[in-house]
């Protein structure tokens, strides 16, 4: 990413110059069938410098943002093992996904509606305080081991929790980001991909050291397990104190002054600085209730607007979390030399290695699709991949039916998760940069006060997605197995 970060395209135009002609091949229609109008090119914009400092404090951010849920996915093992002797354990992983989704998704709403009455920076240092000592929390419960029914209400609460927070948080980074423009959207996502690399890695390393030297059938007591959500819980939380230092120093910048000023107005002006407070408690609520009335129609508004990229960037996650964790755990190495623990983790690594490569070449334009049609196309043709992974190795359950998979391959399973990833964060990056884009999406006509509402109502749809992929795993686990995917 070193490289991308001292590039020229860090002088981001956030209008196209009064002399840029409009491409016709990239006309599109708007949701009612009528042609949208290239964006009308103001020139009282200044040009925004974003430089390596505000790229790498952004690429933090987005670590910051996917940290709770992929420190949760990738300790998917130790949770495991904590539940080896409970009919929970079955289960877990859709209930786990599903109830992070669902969570970050219903407050999510929220956090989008209210997007323009909160501080940004007040905001994202409040969520990362308190995903801190969430992740926290999570580091002790590797000292400790409670009854099963105990530890899963534990887990599923805190991880329901970390998703609260992390909604507010991530409105909060996006809305600020798509300001700065598509250099650090990107960047944003590249960090979300990133830390999931790092913390697999651990998970890799860990895993192979436990199993060194013992036969693919020795069947771990749980401590090798217990080691790694050590590490990557402590990890989490350290990185946690790294992002919260890091925001403050973005916050201090003049850039970010004059950048994200609008924004910060606005939830100061909302919330009344000025006169005394018990003369101001009934304005105050008419004008909050006022404003939030306004910011819900211009979502909604925007959304409208937005559609084609917002049903490409949840349906990308509605394919992905259809099968990942919760199917893709569920497939066995057909070599009988390697270990399941290992070639777990091996595949946590192999998804994030290819969702960060897939984000990271949108660095360069040569790769940047903006079409929301084709963006669509790309989304659409992500169901392959489901079938794709139904036909490996996959553990069926008590089911007594013979199963001879077609793909019997283990490296050949790992080419298509790495390319499962890839496309991941290739197709969802597109669709975040676009959808916000006065340059590339004519869609917004030009209107700078609708960049970050763009933004956050993509979010917002991504987090959608994620949440009916979870629940869609259900019915994915129900196909395969023939049994009832919430008991089973």
């Amino acid at each position: 990413m070193a490289s991308s970060l001292e590039s020229p395209e860090g002088l981001y135009h956030a209008i196209p110059h009064p002399d840029d002609s409009a491409n016709a091949s990239q006309i599109e229609l708007d949701v009612d069938g009528e042609v949208l109008e290239p964006p009308p090119h103001p020139n009282d914009l200044p040009t925004i410098l974003v430089d390596a400092r505000i790229r790498w404090i952004h690429f933090i951010l987005g670590c910051a943002v996917l940290l709770p849920w992929n420190v949760v996915i990738t300790a998917m093992p130790f949770f495991l093992s904590r539940l080896a002797t409970s009919s929970l354990r079955t289960t877990f992983a859709s209930y786990l996904t599903t109830s992070f989704t669902a969570s970050n998704f219903i407050f999510l709403a929220h956090a989008t509606a209210a997007s323009k009455t909160t501080s940004p920076s007040r905001q994202t240092r409040s969520t990362i305080a308190w995903l801190i000592i969430l992740n926290f929390l999570l580091t002790l419960t590797t000292f400790f081991v409670p009854s099963p029914a105990i530890f899963f209400a534990f887990v599923i609460f805190n991880g329901s929790a970390q998703a609260i927070v992390g909604a507010y948080l991530q409105t909060s980074v996006i809305a600020v980001a798509s300001l700065f423009g598509p250099p650090a959207v990107q960047a944003m996502m590249a960090g979300q991909a990133a830390v999931a690399v790092a913390v697999s890695g651990v998970q890799v390393i860990s895993s192979a050291a436990s199993v060194w030297g013992k036969p693919s059938v020795y069947e771990s007591d749980g401590s090798a397990e217990e080691r790694s959500a050590f590490m990557f819980f402590l990890f989490s939380t350290l990185f946690l104190v790294v992002s919260w230092v890091a925001h403050n120093w973005l916050v201090r910048m003049p850039v970010y002054q004059t950048v994200a000023a609008s924004l910060e107005r606005s939830a100061k002006k909302t919330h009344g600085e000025l006169g005394h407070e018990t003369e101001r408690r009934g304005l105050i609520s008419s004008e909050l209730a006022s404003s939030l009335k306004i910011d819900k129609a211009n979502a909604f508004r925007v959304a409208k607007l937005n559609m084609p990229y917002e049903v490409a960037v949840a349906y990308v996650f509605v394919v992905t979390l259809a099968v990942y964790p919760p199917i893709t755990t569920s497939i066995r190495p057909t070599n009988p030399n390697t270990h399941p623990l290992l070639f777990s983790a091996v595949h946590f690594l192999v998804f994030n290695i290819g969702d960060f490569l897939g984000r990271y070449i949108c660095s360069y334009p040569m790769f940047i699709v903006w079409s929301s049609k084709r963006l669509l196309t790309l989304s659409a043709a992500r169901t392959l991949f489901i079938p794709l992974f139904l036909i490996c190795n996959v553990q069926r359950g008590s089911s007594t039916v013979p199963y001879d998979p077609i793909i019997s391959s283990d490296i050949l399973f790992m080419t298509i998760l790495f390319f499962f990833g890839g496309s991941n964060g290739y197709v969802s990056s597109l669709c975040m940069m676009a959808a916000p884009s006065l340059e590339h999406n004519p869609r917004l006509k030009g209107k700078a006060e609708d960049v970050d509402v763009a933004a956050t109502v993509a979010s917002f749809c991504l987090v959608g997605g994620l949440a009916m992929g979870s629940i869609a795993s259900f019915a994915v686990k129900s196909a395969i197995c023939g049994c009832n995917p919430f008991t089973s």
